[in-house]
């Protein structure tokens, strides 16, 4: 047992056993709601437990002092209430009887989620884990004091909303840690106003991790959504959850900044979708703002924006935004042409039937001369095969129910070049697979998510024509426009790219190329830098 503690209150050492800080004079009296930690716990003889912060499905969240500093952190401990009996008197957890391999699971799963996290952090946007420990039972995630404010109690003190470039510069860091948490294999699934805080240089940072069993519905613990943030998916634990579940949180939050209103809940979009346009709420945001935002609330996840850094180069760039819409016109002309060709295939498919059953019938002439009439036997089991699922979307294959009501699926989702998006590649079992009594009826389906977005390669410094050429190379198209130079950069080389490099962007789209200008030259306005395309000027000696 450690011979000190520390004051939660003042971070002042003093003995275990002292029940008033002889410093600041704060009792070591526990108001600690029943069932968690008592104030004043000393924690692997190195984290004083404080005052009881708020708990959720998941956990409980304290305010703590690590003695090794000693440092404010906030602690969450894993206390599913739904899994969790009650603690003895040596602070071990107990898990409810019937519920000891559940508890085990979801533990090992909080645990390894904190892990993955404090290998990314501290990264911008994100809230620091520390350190993850395991006592009592259960498991503890040290995390950093977050400070500033919740997003939520900042925009009620606003009273009103904020202009989008604000908002843009206020999520920058947010969207940057949730684009690191996905290149980690994470996801958030809990952004809300109420999981950001504002710091007080005005900036946003993330917090409010969770397993995925309280970001959805239907699971083992007590979920824990927010409404008119939780995207449509998080509602069944049926469907497949990815990294567009996050871009519909992010478009959500940006949505509430900029028009002062939340958008409505997903379950209610469902049975009618009447969320106004953020153009309608405020007829002051640009046309192209509104479109973007309308689509990255899409409640099906297929015509969504699929990625945070997409949907950050659309929220600031009119040009980045046209691409985006231009490319999800295209899948939605693919998904079309698909269907027509489906539809034809299976009208003539039937024709053919009719036609061969019809030859069939014709055959052998006179009817058949009447036969005894067999003894009855047993009938025997009619045989039941896997269908075909390839070709078809999960929603065509969840809204029947023949197949949901019999089969169990899992999805795997895998980059195609020739299926589009949210269609089925294939599948396992294959389909016409005979179903056994015996059999788990578990199918697993492996669904598109269309051609892998390119990384934008870093082409600043380059000349204008060796830029165009590299930006081909990632099947990119270049418009090169020209940027006024007071002398800082260097005559036809690149300043910057519109997005930037390191973003993630859709096959084919367009890449801005600012290239400095001569030195001082008058360059008068947009329109005219615009017209200024991307054709490498000639040499004097080619002109010659």
């Amino acid at each position: 047992m450690p011979q000190m503690k520390f004051c939660p209150q003042c971070l002042s050492s003093m003995p275990v056993a002292s029940v008033i800080c002889p410093f600041c004079g704060r009792r070591m009296i526990n108001q600690n709601p029943n069932g968690t930690l008592p104030y004043g716990t000393v924690l692997m003889d190195r984290y004083t437990i404080g005052e009881f912060i708020s708990n959720d499905g998941e956990g409980v969240l304290y305010q703590a002092v690590d003695q090794q500093g000693p440092v404010r952190v906030t602690i969450k401990e894993y206390l599913p209430v739904t899994l969790a009996e009650d603690r003895d008197e040596t602070g071990a957890l107990h898990s409810k009887p019937g519920c000891e391999v559940l508890y085990k699971t979801t533990r090992m799963d909080f645990v390894d989620l904190y892990k993955e996290l404090m290998k990314i952090t501290p990264s911008t946007g994100l809230e620091t884990v520390l350190n993850v420990v395991e006592t009592n039972n259960t498991a503890y995630a040290i995390l950093e004091n977050p400070g500033g404010m919740p997003l939520n109690e900042y925009l009620q003190m606003k009273g009103t909303h904020i202009p989008p470039a604000e908002a843009r510069s206020m999520l920058l860091p947010v969207f940057e840690g949730v684009s690191a948490m996905h290149q980690a294999g994470l996801l958030h699934r809990g952004i809300s106003p109420n999981t950001i805080r504002v710091q007080e240089n005005g900036k946003a940072r993330l917090s409010g991790y969770a397993t995925l069993g309280l970001r959805t519905l239907g699971s083992p613990l007590h979920a824990h959504l927010y409404e008119g943030y939780s995207a449509p998916e998080q509602y069944d634990k049926a469907e497949f959850e990815g990294r567009y579940t996050d871009s519909y949180a992010l478009a959500a939050v940006f949505y509430r900044m900029v028009t002062g209103q939340a958008p409505l809940p997903a379950v209610q979009r469902r049975v009618a979708d009447t969320n106004p346009l953020a153009r309608n709420l405020d007829p002051n945001l640009p046309a192209w703002l509104s479109q973007i935002l309308e689509q990255a609330l899409a409640l099906n996840p297929k015509n969504r924006i699929q990625t945070v850094n997409t949907l950050m180069s659309s929220l600031t760039s009119p040009t980045a935004a046209q691409a985006v819409q231009k490319d999800n016109k295209k899948k939605e002309r693919h998904k079309y042409q698909f269907m027509g060709i489906l539809s034809g295939v299976l009208i003539f498919s039937c024709f053919l039937a009719v036609l061969v059953f019809w030859g069939w019938t014709k055959i052998g002439g006179a009817e058949p001369a009447p036969t005894a009439t067999p003894e009855p036997t047993a009938t025997p089991a009619k045989k039941e095969y896997v269908p075909d699922f390839v070709g078809m979307t999960w929603s065509q294959i969840q809204s029947s129910g023949q197949y949901t009501g019999h089969f169990r699926f899992s999805l795997q989702e895998e980059y195609s070049e020739d299926v589009p998006a949210g269609t089925i590649i294939r599948q396992n079992p294959e389909a016409n697979t005979t179903i056994t009594e015996n059999s788990a009826r578990m199918i697993t389906l492996y669904v598109s998510k269309g051609p892998e977005n390119v990384v934008l390669h870093n082409v600043v410094g380059f000349t204008q024509e060796s830029a165009v050429a590299e930006l081909q190379k990632q099947g990119l198209t270049a418009r090169c426009v020209m940027q006024a130079n007071d002398g800082s950069y260097v005559t036809g080389c690149v300043i910057k790219t519109d997005p930037a490099a390191s973003e993630e962007v859709a096959p084919g789209s367009e890449v801005i190329v600012y290239i400095a200008a001569e030195p001082h030259q008058d360059v008068k306005n947009e329109e005219q830098i615009a017209m200024m395309q991307a054709t490498p000027q000639p040499t004097p000696e080619a002109q010659q």
